[in-house]
C-alpha cells in the first residue's frame, strides 16, 4: 500500500508539466493475432459553470475558476464559509473565533481593515451569491447570514478579476447553490455534536414537481464557543421551487430566512495570547469598556424572496433575469455603541444572449446585460446599558443610509477552431446617500463610477487542455463603514457625512494559465485535473486607514504577483489526492501618510510606506488532502488534510508579525444501508487541529495601538471534534 501511494504521488508530479494531459493514455486492445494495439480515447468533461453569467465549459473560459470538490462539501465542519474554500488556490478563508464569523480574501482582495473595523461579521472586495441571488450589498460588503454551508450542493469560485461581468468585485465571485443535485424524492435528517458545545440539527427534503423539483432546507446550529464571549447560534431555512413550465424555460423561486447571533471576543496582544489564548479582550487599559463588559455581538434577522428565470427562444437566442427583495433587522453592540439597522434591499438583473454558428468551426457568442441593487433604511445609535448590556436610552445618532449599484455590460466571445477570444466592457455607478436627522447640515450624496474593459484568449493545446491569457480591469468602491469623514483639527471646511478623500479602487489584472483534465480506466492514475495560473495585479487608489481607523483615504499604488496551482488526482485503488498552493508577493509602490489630514498644523509632515508589503496577505498558503474510498465497501472513506500558511504583517508599517502555522485534520465516514433503496444511515467523524497546535488563526489588520499594548491576534481553535449521524429516507 505505501509503495503504491508513493508511486501515485510520483506519477502525479511527473506528468503535470506536460501539455498533453488532456489526452487519455493509450488503451491496449487485442487484435486478431492476439497482440495488443494502442487506441486513443478522449472524454469530454461535464464541468459546466454558471458563475460567468451563462453556462460554459470551465476549460474554455479565460479565467481561473474552481469548482469546489464534493468531498470538501461532504466533510467540512459546516459553521463558517472558510470551511468551503480550503482547496481553492488563491483563496484564504480564516475562522475568526471558531464560529460563524470568517475572514475571506482572494488574491489579497478582502484583506484590508483597521483596528475595530477589521471586517468583523462581513467581507468586502468579493461578491457572494446564493442560488443566483446576491448576498453582497451595493457597497461591496457581504454578511454571511444567509449562506448555507451545510446544504451547499455546489460551490463555484472565480479567483480572478470579475468586475467586467459582475461589477464592484475586484477579488472575484463565490457562488453557492443549495439546489439538491438529484430530482428524486428523499429526506435527510442529520444531528451533529462537537467540541465546545457545538450542536446542530438539519433537515433537507426534496421531491419532484413535474419536470422540476421542490425542496426545503433547515439548519439550527448553536455553539458555546472556545474563547470567552464567542458563543453563537443560527437558524437558517430555505424553501426552493425549481420549475420547468416549458421545454426551454426554467423558473426558480427561493424563500430564505435566518436569525443569526454571534459574540465577538476581540483581539489579544501577543502577551495575552501567550498567557491564555482562550480569553477575550478584557483588559480595560486597552478597551474601556472591554469586549466582555459590553458583550460585543451581532444579532441579525433577515428574510428574502428571490426568483431567477431563464428562457431560450431558440438555439441562438435567450434571456435570463433575476429579482429579489429582502428585509434586514440588524442589531450590534460595537465600539461601546448599540446600533440598530432596519434596511430593505432589492434588485435584479436581465441578460440577453445570442449565439451565431458561422461555420462548423466558428461561432460567436454575445452577452448584454444590466444589474441594479438598492439598499436603504434607518440607522439608530444608542449607548450600551452597562447593566443589561443591551440598548440604552440615549440616542446618539439618527441617520438614513442608502446605496445603489447600477451597471451594464456587453461581452463578445469569438471561437474559431482551437482559438477563442473574449472581449468585454462594463460601466458601473455606485451612489451613496447619507441623511442625518440630528445634524442635517452634514447630509450629502456621492457617486463613484468607472468604465472597465477586459480581453481574454484561450487556445486549445489538446482536446482537454487549454492555455489562456487575459487582461481585465476591476473596480471596488469604499464600503459604507469606510465613508465616515475625517475630523481635521483646525479645518474651517464644513464636515459632510461622506468622506471627500475617497476614490474607487481601480485594478488591472494580467493573467496566464493552463488547465486541463485527463483520465483512463486502465492506468494507476485514473483521472487528473490541474489548474496553473500566474498573475500580476496593479492597484491604484488603495483604501487605507488613518488615525487608528478613525477615517479612511486612498493612497497611490500597490502591486501583487503570484502563482497558483490546484490539482486533483484519483487512482484505481480508491485514493484521491487534492492539492492547492499559492505563492504571492505584494508591495506598496506609492503610499504616503500626510498628517495634515489629522491636524492642519501638521501639514507637510508625512511618512512613506513605499516598498512595504501589504498587510494581511500571506506570501504562501497550501492545502493538501488525501482521501481513501474503500473499493470493496461502498460509502466508507477516510481523509487527512494538511493546511499551511506563512507569516504576514498585520500593519502597513510592517512592524507587527502574524506568525505562520500548519495544522492537520482528519475525517472518517460511512454510509450504511438499512433497508435497500429506501433507508440508509450515514456517519461522519472529523477532528481538526490534530496536533493541538496553538496558532494565530486570524488577525485584526492595522490594529489599534494603546497604552495597554497592541491587540491583534485572533486565536485558532485547539484540537476539536465534530460527529454527525444522519438518516436518509427514499420512498
Amino acid at each position: 500500500m505505501m509503495f503504491r501511494l508513493i508511486v501515485f504521488v510520483g506519477v502525479l508530479l511527473a506528468v503535470l508539466p506536460q501539455p498533453t494531459f488532456s489526452q487519455k493514455t493509450p488503451k491496449a486492445q487485442a487484435d486478431s493475432t492476439g497482440r495488443k494495439q494502442d487506441t486513443t480515447v478522449y472524454v469530454k468533461p461535464e464541468v459546466v459553470v454558471s458563475a460567468v453569467r451563462s453556462e460554459e465549459n470551465i476549460l474554455e473560459i479565460p479565467l481561473t475558476i474552481t469548482v469546489v470538490p464534493q468531498m470538501v462539501l461532504q466533510t467540512q465542519r459546516g459553521y463558517g464559509v472558510d470551511g468551503l474554500l480550503t482547496l481553492v488556490p488563491g483563496v484564504i478563508g480564516q475562522s475568526r473565533s471558531g464560529g460563524m464569523d470568517s475572514r475571506v480574501q482572494i488574491r489579497g482582495f478582502g484583506a484590508r481593515g483597521a483596528g475595530q473595523r477589521s471586517n468583523a461579521g462581513t467581507s468586502r472586495g468579493i461578491r457572494f451569491y446564493t442560488d443566483g441571488i446576491p448576498e453582497t450589498e451595493p457597497d461591496g460588503r457581504t454578511s454571511f447570514d444567509l449562506i448555507n454551508t451545510v446544504h451547499a450542493s455546489r460551490v463555484e469560485v472565480i479567483r480572478s478579476n470579475a468586475s467586467t461581468l459582475w461589477g464592484n468585485a475586484s477579488g472575484g465571485i463565490v457562488s453557492v447553490s443549495t439546489i439538491p443535485a438529484v430530482r428524486s424524492a428523499f429526506a435527510d435528517l442529520d444531528v451533529s455534536i462537537g467540541s465546545y458545545g457545538l450542536l446542530r440539527q438539519s433537515l433537507l427534503a426534496n421531491t419532484p414537481v413535474g419536470e422540476g423539483q421542490a425542496y426545503v432546507s433547515i439548519t439550527n446550529t448553536a455553539v458555546d464557543g472556545w474563547r470567552q464571549n464567542s458563543s453563537g447560534s443560527q437558524t437558517l431555512g430555505t424553501i426552493g421551487l425549481i420549475l420547468r413550465p416549458a421545454p426551454r424555460t426554467n423558473v426558480n423561486v427561493f424563500v430564505t430566512g435566518a436569525t443569526n447571533e454571534f459574540q465577538i471576543p476581540g483581539p489579544l496582544t501577543r502577551e495575552q495570547w501567550i498567557a491564555d489564548p482562550q480569553q477575550a479582550q478584557g483588559d480595560s487599559t486597552i478597551y474601556d469598556p472591554t469586549f466582555v463588559e459590553r458583550d460585543e455581538r451581532r444579532d441579525n434577522d433577515l428574510v428574502r424572496i428571490g426568483t431567477t428565470v431563464d428562457h431560450s427562444f431558440d438555439i441562438e437566442n435567450g434571456i435570463s433575469a433575476t429579482a429579489f427583495v429582502q428585509s434586514k433587522k440588524l442589531a450590534r453592540s460595537e465600539r461601546n455603541t448599540w446600533r440598530d439597522f432596519n434596511r430593505y434591499h432589492f434588485g435584479g438583473n436581465a441578460i440577453y444572449r445570442n449565439t451565431q454558428l458561422l461555420s462548423l468551426e466558428t461561432q460567436n457568442k454575445v452577452l448584454i446585460g444590466g444589474d441594479l441593487q438598492y439598499q436603504d433604511g434607518s440607522v439608530l445609535f444608542y449607548n450600551v446599558d452597562p447593566i443589561t448590556k443591551n440598548r440604552g436610552t440615549t440616542l446618539r445618532q439618527n441617520k438614513r443610509e442608502g446605496a445603489m449599484n447600477l451597471g451594464g455590460f456587453v461581452q463578445d466571445e469569438f471561437i474559431t477552431g482551437a482559438l477563442s477570444v473574449v472581449a468585454g466592457l462594463r460601466f458601473d455607478a455606485i451612489t451613496y446617500l447619507a441623511q442625518d436627522f440630528i445634524e442635517p447640515q452634514t447630509d450629502t450624496t456621492a457617486t463613484y463610477s468607472k468604465l472597465i474593459p477586459k480581453i481574454g484568449i484561450t487556445y486549445r493545446l489538446a482536446p482537454l487542455a487549454n492555455l489562456y491569457a487575459s487582461v481585465g480591469g476591476g473596480v471596488e468602491v469604499p464600503a459604507g463603514n469606510e465613508t465616515d469623514p475625517p475630523n481635521v483639527v483646525g479645518s474651517t471646511v464644513p464636515t459632510k457625512a461622506l468622506n471627500p478623500l475617497l476614490s474607487p479602487i481601480v485594478s488591472t489584472t494580467y493573467e496566464v494559465g493552463i488547465k486541463g483534465v485527463t483520465g483512463t480506466e486502465d492506468e494507476f492514475v485514473r483521472t487528473l485535473q490541474y489548474d496553473v495560473a500566474a498573475y500580476y495585479i496593479s492597484v491604484m487608489n488603495d483604501i487605507v486607514p488613518y488615525n487608528s481607523g478613525a477615517f479612511f483615504t486612498t493612497v497611490g499604488e500597490s502591486r501583487r504577483m503570484g502563482v497558483e496551482f490546484g490539482g486533483m488526482a484519483t487512482s484505481d485503488m480508491g485514493l484521491t489526492l487534492a492539492v492547492s498552493t499559492t505563492f504571492m508577493s505584494t508591495e506598496y509602490v506609492d503610499y504616503v501618510i500626510d498628517s495634515g489630514y489629522i491636524d492642519t498644523s501638521f501639514a507637510g509632515k508625512s511618512v512613506s510606506y513605499a516598498g512595504n508589503e501589504q498587510s494581511g496577505i500571506p506570501s504562501f498558503n497550501a492545502t493538501v488532502r488525501l482521501r481513501y474510498d474503500v473499493p470493496d465497501i461502498d460509502g466508507l472513506y477516510a481523509e487527512i488534510e494538511s493546511r499551511t500558511m506563512s507569516s504576514y504583517f498585520a500593519d502597513d508599517a510592517n512592524t507587527i508579525v502574524v506568525e505562520g502555522w500548519s495544522t492537520l485534520s482528519a475525517a472518517v465516514g460511512a454510509t450504511i444501508p438499512i433497508i435497500s433503496d429506501h433507508l440508509s444511515l450515514s456517519v461522519l467523524a472529523r477532528v481538526d487541529n490534530l496536533a493541538n497546535t496553538s496558532y494565530m488563526a486570524s488577525a485584526w489588520i492595522n490594529p489599534d495601538r494603546t497604552a495597554g499594548g497592541t491587540p491583534y491576534i485572533e486565536s485558532g481553535l485547539p484540537r476539536n471534534f465534530i460527529g454527525t449521524v444522519g438518516i436518509r429516507y427514499t420512498p
